[in-house]
């Protein structure tokens, strides 16, 4: 029987993830400098998602080269992508963040001299019930424009509207292909037969924490804990924590942690 083949076509946002990289190391900042503890978040309160992610400037339009009265070759300049996404409301604090910008007072202003390093996955579905995924490890973010308007018999809503121009991956490990060239885009789908949702947060977030769990983002930016306890380990063997207790093992025995891994939104 022959192999099914994957499908191109998608469609709706389920989430776009967003990390901010350290530019010395190319892995993610973690903690009260990052977008969470495990490096890396989505949006997804309450009246709060992605709306909308258009990818442009993807490939370069190649231009043709005359010889001999034929086209004998096509040159292509480097791509650069940017993204324009527009978000239905997200928390005020992880905006300011990944724009970089800083407190002014009792307000904040942008800082356009330094920009934060941001990575980026947007997921989606595709029509043989899997999942799709465009990353870009490496870009900055703005926001270009604000637009109000008034109320009338209906509300006029202005929604964060940024735009991510994405830069090359600051490891140059990441998205190189079999001749050693690097990409500024990934493709992911999760019914490839390599593929597993941790080793892409790997890839695109580098030094982020999966513990094999998809992240969520409920409940603040603290990652949940079962009983509110730290688990230790002793002669390389790992402890488990449940219901309030700290315990800790030894002589090679290997025991479970519940609900330590997953991240939560800002």
């Amino acid at each position: 029987m022959a192999e099914k083949q994957l499908l191109a076509s998608v469609h709706g946002i389920r989430k776009i993830y967003f990390a901010i990289m350290d530019s010395a190391t190319g892995e993610v900042i973690t903690g009260a400098n990052g977008v969470s503890d495990t490096g890396f978040t989505y949006v997804d309160g309450d009246g709060q998602g992605a709306t909308s992610a258009d990818i442009s400037e993807l490939e370069e339009k190649g231009t043709k080269k005359y010889a001999n009265n034929q086209v004998k070759r096509i040159a292509h300049g480097i791509p650069a992508p940017e993204v324009a996404v527009v978000m239905l409301d997200m928390p005020r604090e992880l905006m300011y963040k990944l724009l970089g910008y800083v407190k002014s007072g009792s307000g904040y202003v942008p800082n356009t001299s330094i920009k934060p390093h941001v990575a980026m996955i947007i997921e989606s579905d595709t029509y043989d019930g899997n999942k799709a995924y465009e990353a870009f490890a490496n870009g900055e973010v703005i926001m270009p424009a604000i637009k109000h308007g008034t109320d009338n018999n209906n509300q006029t809503e202005s929604d964060p509207t940024l735009t991510y121009d994405a830069l090359a991956p600051i490891d140059d490990a990441t998205f190189v292909d079999a001749n050693g060239n690097q990409s500024i885009i990934g493709f992911y789908n999760s019914g490839d037969t390599d593929f597993t949702e941790e080793q892409m947060f790997s890839e695109v977030f580098k030094g982020c924490t999966t513990g094999g769990t998809t992240p969520s983002t409920t409940g603040g930016t603290t990652p949940s804990t079962t009983g509110g306890t730290t688990s230790s380990t002793t002669g390389g063997t790992t402890s488990s924590t449940t219901g309030g207790t700290t315990s800790s093992t030894t002589g090679g025995t290997t025991s479970s942690t519940t609900g330590v891994t997953t991240p939560s939104k800002p």
